[in-house]
């Protein structure tokens, strides 16, 4: 392989060496503006080589495989000047098994995606002919190709297949946005769920809604808890405990969140976006519970922090980020939890995520689709309304979890969760 022809050069002058290769073929179908924008068929190669020399990090990036010669170049330079290395190239350990791959979505043609795109369109059409639509369906290959001056070597090949619909419905002043879409490394997709899902979002908008600005009950769907969780996730990014910039960093094994609350980071689930074998440095993937009960277990690390923290890593490099983040779910139906709301909010979406101060968990954020609900009922959407509030306080106000989760964007299963009260303010 290729990459041990880098190794074997890199090992020249280099105390440690990595290496991988990486490429992908991608077919992608989109309709704009309820028309056939594009049918796109792409293919890319990325040439990668990490180097320790003399305890200094070099690395070098090519997409030109020939470059064998001058990618070691590069990346013995780029050592003289590189940071320190906080650890050694792992040796092999055999991965768990976990499937990553579909033939079914390597021969998908693109007439099928087409007619798929336009049944998502026609169904939509079918609710509301005024909704001004675009939809597509895309499909990925990827081979990849791994080894280290430490023995580890594998390759692997996993497929990418996603599908989406939205759409903007415009009634004078007033643009309303709306959609779904699913990603999922098998061709397991439901399009015409899809569109009957935003057909819903878009139903439960008709009506505007007026609300006052005020503290008040919030239940954020699986795609509205991404407000919570990208405070979450830089919380327990192991980088920045190390760094003392998270606020859990002396929080290990502390209670954190309502004891309801649970997340782990799985990268070993059959067929989700996140899911793989190995990570980027050739440490295998592992399941790594992250809150259990409310109790602050783990934080995610890659070699590198791992090394500069005294920790061990938890196979999530490079960058220490998380695979597929798994919420479990809880005991309270989504319509009980409606029920039980005299006046409250329900979050699909946001506009303004990251302003703020998110490491903190701090945020205050635009609603971009969001309804108001009503002595038990959803009776509309809001419109110019803010949120604010802080992730940690609202983990540790939670009334309900629901009992049934859903993937969303494919690396992410979680149920809707309702919060106490967080502060709204209308416009």
């Amino acid at each position: 392989m290729i990459v041990n022809q880098l190794i074997d050069k890199a090992m020249k002058k280099a105390q440690g060496a990595q290496a991988s290769l990486g490429k992908s073929e991608a077919t992608n179908v989109s309709f704009e503006n309820d028309r056939l924008k594009s049918i796109k068929s792409s293919q890319s190669t990325g040439m990668s080589l990490k180097v320790i020399v003399d305890g200094k990090i070099g690395s070098s990036h090519t997409t030109d495989i020939e470059d064998i010669d001058g990618i070691v170049k590069r990346a013995l330079e780029a050592a003289e000047f590189g940071s320190p290395a906080h650890f050694e190239f792992p040796g092999f350990q055999k991965g768990k098994d976990v499937k990553v791959y579909d033939a079914g979505v390597e021969s998908i043609s693109t007439d099928t995606m087409v007619g798929l795109s336009e049944e998502m369109l026609a169904l939509v059409k079918k609710y509301n002919q005024d909704i001004l639509l675009n939809a597509g369906a895309g499909k990925n290959v990827n081979n990849f190709q791994f080894a280290n001056s430490a023995g580890a070597e594998y390759s692997s090949e996993a497929t990418n297949y996603s599908v989406w619909v939205d759409g903007q419905l415009i009634r004078g002043t007033d643009i309303l946005w709306a959609g779904h879409s699913i990603a999922w490394k098998k061709l397991e997709i439901d399009h015409v769920k899809i569109a009957n899902k935003a057909i819903d979002l878009f139903k439960m908008a008709e009506v505007i809604a007026p609300v006052k600005s005020g503290k008040m009950p919030v239940i954020f769907t699986p795609e509205g808890l991404n407000v919570l969780l990208l405070a979450l996730s830089l919380g327990f990014d192991g980088k920045n405990v190390f760094l003392g910039s998270s606020p859990l960093s002396d929080k290990m094994g502390k209670k954190i969140a309502d004891e309801r609350f649970s997340i782990t980071d799985s990268p070993l689930i059959d067929y989700a976006a996140g899911s793989s074998i190995y990570d980027g440095e050739g440490v295998p993937h592992q399941v790594t519970p992250i809150i259990e009960n409310g109790i602050l277990k783990n934080f995610l690390y890659d070699l590198d922090t791992a090394g500069r923290a005294g920790k061990k890593t938890t196979g999530n490099g490079v960058g220490c980020d998380a695979t597929n983040l798994v919420i479990k779910e809880g005991a309270t139906p989504f319509r009980d939890m409606v029920k039980n709301i005299k006046e409250g909010l329900l979050v699909h979406s946001v506009l303004g995520l990251g302003q703020g101060n998110p490491v903190s968990g701090e945020f205050s954020v635009n609603i971009l689709l969001g309804y108001k609900i009503e002595n038990g009922e959803i009776v509309g959407r809001v419109k110019n309304v803010m949120l604010a509030g802080n992730t940690y306080d609202a983990l540790n106000n939670i009334v309900a979890i629901g009992d049934k989760g859903e993937w969303v964007g494919g690396a992410l299963f979680t149920p809707p969760i309702q919060v106490g009260k967080l502060s709204v303010v209308a416009r």
